[in-house]
């Protein structure tokens, strides 16, 4: 069904609490012991699954609400003891719970219905109700279409329904519990409006009326207050009956015969263009009110300030220049509390992308054979909502490297003498102004011989190069790089390893391997809080100014002359106390002229990324600052060598360093420590 644009505010409430319900359906799953029944965490499910179907049929997606009413069935019997908690009932709810996910994504995007997708899932859910004497759900009829008219006796329903004054602010609209009650059969609407304020005291955003329904039909109490559902605590509700047989129609309706509801009907837009929803980024943030209520105290205090520096713009006293460096000083202290308060509202916990990783986790093992435990830590980590949402792909494909390549088979760990069941350990922490997540498995470890061997046949390296134990294991890296024996829809095609390293350098950031044969591998991901904000060290190239992130300074150097070398062939180097490291020169790399050959630069500025030490040649070193990134790509085209643009006190514009993209070319330098040059100059 078409959504109506006047309530697509309304709907996206919705569709969000929705989500959040199937994540807590999908974690309460996979947390069941099967033939142990959690009764907290069944309870749980069983709460999301009727609040999901409820709202459902609270919006008229009926397809929706009856689909999980059957989900919802099987979890009641779990909850009051009448089915086993076994694989092959979770496993059933699980699957259930991805297309409910996906129906509604479905009406999202305005697609059609496509029952026959449904159906095999609906057969087991109904196969499986009817094997413990529960009737499935009565199929669903063509909302255009009459219902046809009751085969048992209709039954005279008695509602008072009293909603909060607050319930309009929550887009909660009782017209639409009405249109759902009328489908239900013949509805007679009486509202009380004594408790309606004088005009002068009426605020349009309260509801101060309450109704008297009564319904003709022949449904149970159950699908009444399934109508209600939605608001469920946001008012005060009364069913009653006045018809005797009451008591024998509940109990030949253990499980409810729902009547398809009439779909309210919505005009679609002219002209409306379907934005492609396919991505599961979100456009909204939950933000804890503390976090509010500091950025709402900041900005009463930025206004005290800005009303006391007015009065110097209106008169300005000599013998007041003390007060007016007080007050720009109060305001520097408020603006840059007021950008860290701002700042924390857009911070997630990482366990948002954490959560997903049981179900793949337990998927995959069973898929491959194998018996994996997973272990989180650190999942209240707060990371930016922008790099947690890029950092979820990656994640993904170094999760299912370690499965796949890492944990060995359980014959061959138990042979090895290792627990027969592997470990994966997924955690994240803060460390400085990055966030560190680490991917770590006690599987067999890379294999070098087999990485070095393939990477010979590819010609990546030389037969006859040197490399070390660092070096062949970052060769992983390489695009279409892979030394599975076997392509398998798990892993294996070469196409994930060198993916997961560019999205990672694109968002600042750094990926290390370290693995030791016969105990496991490490991936280690450095990323930055946000990717809004950089502390920069301004240094000046030449004429221009340019900003070098202090996350990747190890330290500058002040440089004489004799301090530089030349390797044939390979470029410029500088010895660091016990090594050589490569140096470049900033203005070879930009194109950019010295204005005085007399002073060239001398200053070495010494930076790291994948854990690849160089330096950078620059004049002067200038001020360090936070900046605020501008993206030079959105707004120009990418530009090697730069990651950025920031717009400095005085107006002019600086460039931001790319120090990864940087590593990448001095990676091909080739020195060693006995290069005939070096050794003689040392």
């Amino acid at each position: 069904m078409a959504i109506d644009e006047d309530l697509k505010e309304i709907y996206d409430i919705f569709f969000e609490e929705s989500a959040e319900g199937l994540e807590v359906m999908e974690t309460g799953l996979l947390s069941l012991d099967f033939g142990a029944a959690d009764l907290d965490t069944i309870n749980d499910i069983f709460r999301a699954a009727h609040s999901i179907k409820g709202g459902a049929g609270t919006f008229g997606f009926m397809e929706v609400s009856s689909f999980t009413h059957g989900v919802e069935t099987i979890m009641d019997q779990m909850r009051d003891g009448k089915r086993d908690v076994t694989e092959e009932n979770v496993q059933l709810l699980l699957e259930s719970v991805d297309f409910i996910g996906t129906m509604l994504e479905g009406i999202k995007n305005d697609e059609p219905d496509k029952p026959e997708q449904r159906k095999p899932l609906e057969d087991r859910i109904h196969a499986l109700l009817a094997d413990s004497g529960e009737a499935p759900a009565a199929p669903k009829q063509d909302a255009e279409q009459p219902a046809p008219a009751p085969a048992g006796q209709k039954k005279t329903w008695k509602i008072s329904f009293a909603p909060s004054t607050e319930i309009l602010r929550t887009g909660n609209d009782p017209v639409l519990l009405f249109k759902e009650l009328k489908s239900l059969g013949d509805l007679t609407v009486k509202p009380k409006l004594s408790n309606i304020p004088d005009f002068d005291e009426l605020d349009p955003e309260e509801l101060h009326i309450s109704w008297l329904l009564q319904l003709e039909s022949d449904c149970t109490e159950s699908q009444i207050s399934d109508v209600f559902t939605w608001v469920e605590g946001q008012c005060d509700l009364d069913i009653s009956s006045d018809d005797a047989l009451e008591t024998a129609a509940e109990s030949e309706s253990s499980v409810e015969a729902e009547k398809p509801a009439a779909k309210p009907k919505a005009a679609k837009p002219a002209n409306a263009d379907k934005a492609s929803t396919k991505s599961r980024e979100s456009a909204s943030i939950r933000v804890a009110i503390d976090k509010v209520d500091s950025l709402l105290n900041l900005v009463g205090e930025l206004v005290i300030t800005q009303s006391m520096l007015r009065r110097f713009g209106d008169s300005y006293d000599p013998d007041s220049l003390k007060e007016l460096r007080d007050g720009l000083s109060q305001l520097e202290r408020h603006t840059r509390e007021l950008q860290e308060s701002a700042m924390q509202i857009r911070m997630l916990p990482i366990n948002s992308s954490f959560n997903r990783f049981p179900r793949l986790v337990r998927d995959l093992s069973t898929k491959l054979g194998k018996k994996i435990d997973l272990v989180v830590s650190g999942e209240h980590t707060e990371v930016d909502k922008t790099v947690l949402e890029k950092l979820n792909d990656p994640l993904v494909h170094l999760v299912r490297n370690s499965l796949d390549h890492g944990i060995e088979m359980p014959d061959v760990r138990v042979s090895n003498g290792k627990p027969e069941t592997g470990t994966l350990h997924l955690s994240a922490a803060h460390e400085g102004g990055n966030v560190i997540i680490k991917v770590e498995d006690d599987g067999a470890g890379l294999n070098r011989e087999k990485i070095l061997a393939k990477a010979i046949q590819k010609g990546i390296v030389q037969a006859n190069e040197e490399l070390s134990d660092e070096r062949i294991d970052n060769l992983i890296f390489q695009a279409g790089f892979s030394t599975a024996d076997q392509v398998s829809d798990v892993s294996g095609r070469g196409v994930g390893m060198d993916v997961v390293r560019r999205n990672i350098l694109d968002l600042g950031g750094r990926i290390r391997v370290q693995s030791n044969p016969g105990a496991g591998t490490s991936l280690r991901i450095s990323l930055p809080l946000t990717l809004a904000i950089l502390d920069g060290q301004l240094v000046r190239i030449s004429s221009e100014v340019y900003v070098i992130s202090v996350l990747s300074i190890i330290e500058s150097v002040q440089l004489t002359k004799e301090q530089i070398k030349t390797v044939s062939g390979s470029g410029d180097v500088f010895k660091m106390r016990d090594q050589y490291i490569p140096v470049v020169r900033a203005t070879d790399a930009f194109g950019i002229e010295e204005v005085d050959n007399n002073n060239p630069a001398d200053i070495l500025v010494i930076v790291e990324s994948e854990n690849v030490k160089f330096g950078i040649l620059v004049n002067e070193l200038l001020e360090q600052q936070q900046i605020v990134i501008k993206s030079i790509e959105n707004n120009y085209k990418k530009v090697p060598g730069l990651t950025g643009a920031t717009i400095l006190g005085d107006g002019r514009v600086a460039l931001i360093l790319d120090v990864a993209g940087f590593q990448q070319t001095v990676d091909r330098i080739k020195i060693s420590r006995d290069t005939p040059q070096l050794a003689e100059a040392a």
